[in-house]
């Protein structure tokens, strides 16, 4: 059961309509032996053009989407909470031999990370424990070995999420009335990171300190996120600016997707870096524990990204470098400062 605030009005987006109409007008009219005469045929890039469009506007109100029709086995996230789980039961002397190295490889310990301070807020450390690991390099320093199951599972979904990811940009550079490749021409060796959060709950933690949630407010950092999450009463939440912090929707099966600051600067804040947090564990619910997966998808670390100009976008960022860009929001959150 959701709290008790109002529901966000995040869209549904089905990418069925996307995969089942697989060439856009230009593209089909340069296809080998394509006939003209039959351009009237019902894979004429229309769903994909609306399909985009309705993105588009939802990106421009919110940042947030909820994707369905994304060909994900529903089977996967499951299994991967459950390898995660026996992971993060282990005790905390056995975790520590796979405490993170450089880049935050590996285990993160709780008390580790201050995710307000991203956008200037100092609050007490996020209440979580999170695994993660990244393109580069692609493992962490070391996998745990009681858990073998781990890096089988992490490796074949994030290689869905790649592809779930690079599809979104697809769309997106259609709403933009671009190349269909206009951003993934850079996530041929995107930098990503993969973390999967673990959420333990109010009778493990204690209660919250003032200002303290399980991730504090924020907005992400790359191009798009995508979230695979459980509902609680201490669960997401995210900024609307007529009415606050709401309730994120949950649906069944559905990623949740959200805007990240890379990307609302390439598009020259045509659309928003969805702002967001997790609540802290909920007191009357004190047994409620939560695992997130959530994959950021970012291009390669070198590619510069410079604001579409007007009247496609609206604000004129100077060109940043991706990598560094990233590099320098993440030493902040770290509780230490980072390394």
């Amino acid at each position: 059961m959701e709290s008790m605030a109002s529901r966000a009005q995040i869209p549904v987006v089905d990418l069925g309509d996307w995969h089942a109409d697989p060439y856009d007008d230009g593209a089909r009219r340069h296809l080998p032996g394509h006939d003209h005469a039959h351009d009237d045929s019902p894979h004429d890039g229309s769903a994909r053009r609306r399909l985009a469009h309705h993105v588009d506007q939802a990106l421009q109100s919110t940042g947030f989407l909820l994707v369905t029709g994304h060909g994900i086995d529903p089977g996967l996230p499951g299994r991967l909470r459950a390898a995660a789980r026996d992971f993060f039961r282990l005790p905390s002397d056995v975790k520590n031999a796979y405490a993170q190295c450089a880049d935050r490889r590996g285990w993160t310990a709780r008390d580790r990370v201050v995710t307000g301070r991203s956008e200037g807020t100092e609050t007490p450390p996020d209440l979580l424990e999170v695994w993660s690991c990244a393109a580069d390099p692609a493992t962490p320093c070391h996998w745990p070995d009681e858990v073998p199951a781990l890096r089988p599972l992490v490796a074949e979904y994030t290689d869905r999420m790649r592809g779930l990811a690079d599809t979104v940009l697809e769309v997106m550079a259609t709403a933009l009335d671009r190349p269909v490749d206009f951003f993934t021409r850079h996530t041929t060796d995107p930098n990503w990171d993969f973390t999967v959060n673990w959420y333990p709950a109010a009778d493990e933690t204690g209660p919250a300190a003032p200002g303290q949630f399980r991730i504090g407010p924020h907005t992400d950092f790359g191009l798009v996120t995508l979230l695979d999450r459980q509902t609680g009463r201490g669960g997401l939440q995210v900024h609307d600016d007529e009415h606050g912090w709401q309730d994120a929707p949950y649906e069944p099966g559905a990623i949740t997707l959200n805007i990240g600051d890379l990307m609302a600067r390439w598009s020259g804040d045509r659309w928003r870096s969805g702002r967001h947090r997790v609540l802290p564990p909920p007191v009357d619910a004190p047994r409620e524990e939560l695992t997130s997966l959530v994959y950021f998808h970012a291009c390669a670390p070198g590619t510069s990204i410079a604001s579409l100009p007007a009247p496609v976008g609206r604000t004129p960022y100077p060109a940043v470098r991706a990598g560094d860009y990233l590099q320098e929001k993440m030493r902040a959150i770290l509780a230490d400062g980072g390394a």
